[in-house]
């Protein structure tokens, strides 16, 4: 195991391992931007109150009637000004831009609206990855709302409509998978994650060849897996930093909870359950909330654990650079004994066009 590469925190890596208790130099901590109390709680409160867009689906020259900002080390920067009355067109440098785009959430419709219109426009040959494109974006979306309201049972039998449109895709085509994965600049969304998980999770499920039912069945539970993070504050899943220990208690807690609000929905398969209450299971024992051991772990506990640790390492943070696909595989691989090693391999065959 090579421990200078280990991230030690459950909320950045999908690792199960104690906070991390090193104290950093009292002049890094004076100097960093992210040790700003006030600052933090502002960027915290503009987070909530606005949702992530992907720049790749902006088209140079075309026409949008919605505000679009830049999130970047704690502040919201205005990129475009349009209103439904004053449109403005996209700039085609736009997407060189660094940081991740937002729009407001009162503006959702727009985008929707804005998404539509792209498969209007579409070339017939890109409409297989303008569908696949439409399916990643409103997957996030359903996620969105329905971390707002988990109770939702609307919501859930929409995830569910979601899921088959992934794995038809996939089906369809095995590479669909590239432009279903949102890539994050900047900061970590727990709706864009949880439509990652389950990309990913379908994915696996696809080049292991399971039936059609259960494909989904594991989609849904990898794309619902983290929903219990709903009742947990913002300023703990928002925290720019490691946790301490009580946060550390309160983020475990997200898999018991995200089992409670899911058993008040028959819509959801028991077999997705797996993916929801063993995505933190290891196979040495060490993972939570039970501490299952090899067998005990069930297969879809077992894919949707390497997806989700998979796209942890790969995302962004304000104080964490991304690993490329290539390290964060290496580093889980390098987790001896926690990750299944034959979907670990197939995994990584699958993600082989990601660099």
């Amino acid at each position: 195991m090579v421990t200078k590469y280990r991230i030690i925190n459950d909320k950045d890596s999908g690792i199960s391992e104690e906070p991390n208790k090193a104290t950093k130099n009292p002049k890094e901590q004076k100097d960093s931007f992210l040790e700003d109390p006030k600052a933090f709680k502002e960027y915290s409160f503009h987070k909530e109150e606005h949702y992530l867009i992907d720049k790749t689906i902006l088209t140079p020259e075309k026409e949008i009637f919605f505000n679009i900002y830049r999130m970047d080390k704690l502040k919201v920067v205005p990129v475009i000004e349009a209103t439904k009355n004053r449109p403005s067109k996209i700039d085609k440098e736009l997407s060189a831009s660094a940081g991740d785009f937002v729009i407001k959430k009162s503006d959702i419709p727009l985008y929707q609206d804005y998404l539509l219109s792209l498969a209007g426009l579409s070339d017939p040959s890109e409409e297989g990855k303008v569908k696949t494109i439409m399916v990643r974006e409103n997957s996030k979306l359903i996620m969105k709302d329905l971390l707002d309201d988990p109770r939702s049972g609307e919501k859930i039998k929409e995830s569910k409509v979601m899921v088959n449109g992934m794995v038809d895709c996939i089906l369809q085509n095995r590479d669909a998978i590239y432009n279903m994965l949102s890539l994050r600049n900047y900061d970590y969304y727990t709706y864009t994650h949880s439509v990652n998980v389950a990309v990913l999770s379908v994915g696996l499920g696809v080049a292991i060849d399971l039936k059609r039912d259960d494909v989904e069945k594991l989609g849904t539970g990898a794309l619902l897996h983290d929903i219990g993070k709903s009742v947990i504050s913002r300023e703990i899943l928002n925290k720019q930093g490691k946790l301490d220990s009580r946060e550390y208690i309160l983020m475990r807690n997200h898999v018991t909870e995200g089992e409670k609000i899911l058993r008040t929905h028959k819509e959801v398969s028991e077999k997705s359950f797996d993916a929801v209450l063993q995505h933190h299971e290891k196979l040495t024992g060490k993972g939570y909330p039970k501490k299952l051991y090899a067998s005990e772990i069930k297969l879809f506990g077992r894919i949707t654990a390497i997806a989700d640790c998979y796209d942890a390492l790969t995302t962004q943070r304000p104080y964490k650079t991304a690993f490329t696909p290539f390290k964060a595989l290496s580093i889980i691989a390098e987790e001896t004994g926690d990750y299944d090693p034959e979907l670990l391999k197939i995994f990584i065959r699958m993600l082989g066009k990601i660099r």
